[in-house]
């Protein structure tokens, strides 16, 4: 590590170093990623050859005190372990990207869109406590609450390895607000994610087999961002693969990022098409559509939330909506290497 790390400082000392900022970026970014684990191995070193010595201590003299702090450096040191070795879990090649996070709302009008605007809200607050940052590429509000659909570029490291785990099925049972009869109510929304590719991915996108439409882009509350017609939608005729971006107010870079979205799209879909290929060779069964959700949300007439693919689950549903899934991504990675 420490020869790839003095490779990558030797590269941003080159005098071209920045001719190709989206690369340097790349590099800077390796580099950063490289140093913060680096530098965690090493203090979790430190605090191990630390928590040894103080058991010595211990078990020569017993000290009510120093029991005390002992446990609590031993509940910190154990808890940092998770982490990073969750860290080196993220090692599948696209883990490290940025992520873009689309919300689908099912059927179910107005209880389902909303359940969409709640799912986005424990996004954004999930991302603000991993220091990630979150734009906002495309939104369609609800008609009358909620939202039709959401796209998020939430940028970070290890962005898209932790969100992967989000893909799938979102379901709600709760007594629905918008029911003046007070009945319980299911409602499911579909959550896709995507690593947000780098423009090494080759991936041919003809003019003749793209269908493109512009329209007034408006904000979260139907507030108008701009007065042109700026907003990008892009059909992709061969597979009906639609991207929307208005998060620009010039239409060029709206077209761009929508391009951009449009060819990690694609990628994806080549991708699955290939382990579904694989899939079938090896005569696995995969569970596709809206009853194959992976988590459920229980409002009523208890409070759970259950991760179905690891039977993680837990009564703090406020918590969980405030951003708290740690546990059920956490669980989730580490079922993938077990």
């Amino acid at each position: 590590m420490e020869a790839r790390i003095a490779e990558l400082e030797d590269q941003m000392l080159d005098p071209s170093f920045w001719n190709d900022q989206q690369g340097a970026q790349t590099v800077i970014n390796e580099a950063n990623g490289l140093k913060d684990t680096y530098q965690a191995f090493h203090q979790l070193e430190e605090q191990q050859e630390n928590l040894e010595v103080s058991l010595e201590l211990l078990r020569e003299e017993l000290d009510a005190d120093l029991k005390e702090q002992v446990e609590e450096e031993l509940q910190t040191f154990v808890r940092e372990l998770k982490d990073f070795e969750l860290k080196m879990i993220l090692s599948e090649p696209y883990d490290k990207n940025n992520a873009i996070l689309e919300i689908h709302p099912g059927a179910g009008g107005t209880e389902s869109q909303d359940w969409g605007s709640m799912l986005l809200r424990m996004y954004q607050r999930f991302a603000d406590k991993k220091g990630f940052k979150v734009e906002m590429l495309d939104y369609q509000a609800g008609d009358e609450a909620g939202i039709k659909s959401v796209t998020l570029l939430i940028k970070g490291l290890n962005a898209y390895g932790y969100l992967k785990a989000e893909k799938g099925i979102h379901r709600l049972v709760r007594i629905s607000p918008f029911d003046s009869s007070g009945r319980r109510h299911t409602s499911f929304v579909s959550v896709d994610v995507m690593p947000e590719l780098n423009d090494d991915i080759e991936i041919e996108v003809r003019p003749e087999d793209l269908k493109i439409d512009t329209y007034r882009a408006t904000g979260a509350g139907g507030q108008h961002i701009n007065t042109t017609d700026s907003a990008v939608r892009m059909t992709h005729l061969p597979t009906g693969i639609v991207v929307t971006c208005q998060s620009e107010r010039s239409q060029l870079k709206n077209r761009e990022q929508a391009m951009k979205m449009l060819k990690t799209k694609l990628y994806q879909k080549e991708q699955e098409e290939k382990e579904q290929e694989l899939a079938a060779i090896r005569g696995e069964q995969k569970e596709i559509g809206w009853g194959s959700q992976i988590r459920s949300y229980v409002f009523h007439p208890y409070s759970m939330v259950k991760d179905h693919r690891t039977e993680v689950e837990t009564g703090n549903t406020q918590a969980v909506m405030d951003g708290e899934i740690d546990d059920f991504i956490n669980a989730y990675l580490r079922s993938k290497i077990n």
